[in-house]
Order: structure tokens, then sequence, then C-alpha cells
């Protein structure tokens, strides 16, 4: 999408800032904090919603991503078939993201299984058998130290901010998760800011069990809401993934440091040559030369692998994107569906792609 294309205006800017600070918070709280009245505030939301200029997003994080297996897969694909594979993977409940990329690869896939086994069984049976695939490369994440629930537009005051996300302090008790639990953040996902008394009606359970356990798991991180820009109205609307080698024993305080950058939407650990995947937003191409020198001036023993500029964004954490990333529509992010897995000897591969 073009670099050109005109930002949102100031006030729906902050807009997103707050809800991405408070994705659940009311619309009157969500008003005073940006001096607007709730049904204004409710209404410019519908607003950028309705035009796909922003969106919310619910999914699984936090203890519960120990349980998942993610994986992040490039491919490459036969001339002119690159977009038709895109659409066909977008279609996937275990494929969160998918971009076309200019760099090692032409798409590069986030995958997401319940096990080390299934995610084996899905990247070979669905993923790599789309038609129009030449080849694929699969590399393991075994930790992501931030990821895009933690971006923010920076348009509010630091201040607001703060007003905005307080929360309790966090529980210590370990998580548990059932299909109860699964069922609550496949109904969140749909609708991110529905209330307990909503989601109680339609999950058939009461409403004081929900607030309950929505509670808890929204405050350990279990389940984590992120509000999205389209990256045409964004200030920055340039996507750019890089491929990060560093020393084992700095991997974990480099992460760290990395996490925090402003421009930062993911660090995760890799299981391949490069050991970190770093996404950034930015607000041109070119700005990742001064990116990369400033990361360079600051963790010298960092090496940088690889490169690759995203070309167009086709799914984001579930949401369908146009041509100039706006949301026209929704994958549940069912990371628990189940993945046939074949037996020894098996060779029979389901190949439709989707």
């Amino acid at each position: 999408m073009s670099e050109e294309s005109a930002m949102l205006a100031e006030q729906d800017l902050k807009l997103v800032d707050a809800i991405q600070a408070a994705p659940r918070a009311s619309w009157s709280t969500l008003g005073e904090a940006l001096g607007l009245g709730a049904v204004t505030a409710a209404r410019r939301w519908d607003a950028l919603v309705e035009r796909g200029d922003a969106w919310l997003t619910a999914y699984a994080g936090g203890e519960l991503t120990t349980q998942l297996a993610l994986a992040f897969v490039a491919l490459d694909c036969e001339p002119g078939a690159v977009l038709d594979v895109a659409f066909a993977l977008a279609a996937d409940v275990h494929v969160a993201t998918v971009e076309h990329v200019a760099g090692p690869c032409e798409l590069l896939v986030h995958v997401v299984a319940p096990s080390l086994r299934e995610l084996g069984a899905h990247v070979a049976g669905r993923v790599a058998a789309v038609a129009g695939v030449t080849r694929a490369r699969t590399v393991l994440s075994p930790r992501m130290f931030t990821e895009g629930s933690r971006w923010r537009v920076r348009a509010i005051s630091p201040g607001q901010r703060e007003a905005l996300s307080a929360k309790p302090p966090r529980k210590r008790t370990p998580v548990r998760f059932d299909a109860a639990d699964r069922a609550l953040i496949l109904a969140l996902g749909a609708d991110a800011r529905v209330s307990a008394a909503a989601l109680a009606g339609e999950l058939g359970v009461g409403a004081t069990t929900v607030r309950r356990r929505l509670d808890a798991l929204l405050g350990r991180g279990a389940i984590r809401v992120r509000c999205e820009i389209a990256r045409s109205v964004s200030p920055a609307p340039v996507t750019v993934t890089l491929w990060l080698r560093v020393p084992p024993d700095k991997l974990e305080t480099t992460a760290r440091s990395l996490a925090v950058v402003p421009e930062v939407r993911m660090c995760a650990a890799l299981s391949g040559a490069a050991n970190l995947m770093l996404v950034v937003w930015l607000p041109a191409s070119h700005d990742v030369l001064a990116l990369e020198a400033g990361l360079a001036a600051k963790l010298p023993w960092l090496e940088i692998v690889d490169r690759a500029v995203t070309l167009r964004s086709v799914k984001l954490m579930g949401r369908l994107l146009d041509s100039a990333g706006r949301g026209t529509g929704r994958v549940p992010l069912d990371f628990w569906a189940a993945v046939p897995v074949p037996e020894h000897g098996d060779r029979s591969v389901d190949r439709s792609g989707g």
C-alpha cells in the first residue's frame, strides 16, 4: 500500500490509542479520557470499524501460549500464484497471519496448533500442500517476548494512557484452561467488547461465572485483546521483518531490550540459525536504515541475518484484509481445532489447503 495514504484524523488516532490502552473500558471512561461524550466516542469507533480502518481482536496469550506450538513458515510460489496461495491459507483457522513480502521468501505465514506433532502435520499436510507452493521452510518459535497487543499509536499523553491502563495486581494462581474457556475466547474474538451478560447468554452459563473467569484470564494476560489500525491510515504503514542472530547467553537481555523499542510489534525466539525474529512498523521503508543503525549501536553483538518488507498483509491475527490493509472479515482463531495426524506409514495427504 502507498506510504502516502492519508492518516486517520487526530481525534480518531487518539480514540484508537485509548482503546489500545483499555479495549474493554466503557464508552464513558474512554470518552472522559479524551474529552468526548460516551455517545460520540462510540459513534466514532463504529464508523472506524464500518470502514475497516480499525478493529479489535481477542486471542490466547501469555501462559496459554505455552500450551500451543507456533511456527513461522516461509513459502515460495509458482509464478503468478502468490496471492491465490495467500488467500487459500488465509481461510485456515491455524494460520494466524499471512504476509506477501519482498525478501528471502514470497509469503511469510504464522501457524499455531495445539501441539508440536499437530503443527508438523498441519504444515506438511495443509500449508505446504496448497496448490502453487513450490518451497516451504519452517522455523519454530519456542518463546514470544512481545507481540502486537503491546504496540501503541502513541497519540494520547502518557498520563491519559496510565489512567486508562490502571490494572489490579495480577493473581499468581495457575491458569487452568478448559472447553468453556476456549468458547469464551472464541466468543470474544467475534466481539471483544461484548458484555459478560451477553457472553453468558451466548455460552449458556451464569453471568457471574463468565465475569469471574473473564476477569481472571484477562488479568493474567491469558486472553489478549488487541486494537488494530489499517496500515493505509496508520502513522506507521510499513512492516519490516528482521531475522537476527545473537549469542545464546545474550538472547534474553537482547529480546527484552528490543521489546521496549516503540516501533517493535513482535519479538520472538527462533529455533533456526537466526535465533530472533523482529517485526517493526515504520513511517516509511527507508526508516529501517536508521532503525538498524540504532540497534547496532545499542546492541553491538546483534547480527542482522536477513530482512523482508511487507508488500501486502492478507491476514493479521485472524482478520482478513483488503489491498489497503482494511479489515474485511475474520477467521476464528481456533488454534485448538483438531489437526489430522497421519499414522505411521500413512502417505495420504489432505491437499485442500483450507
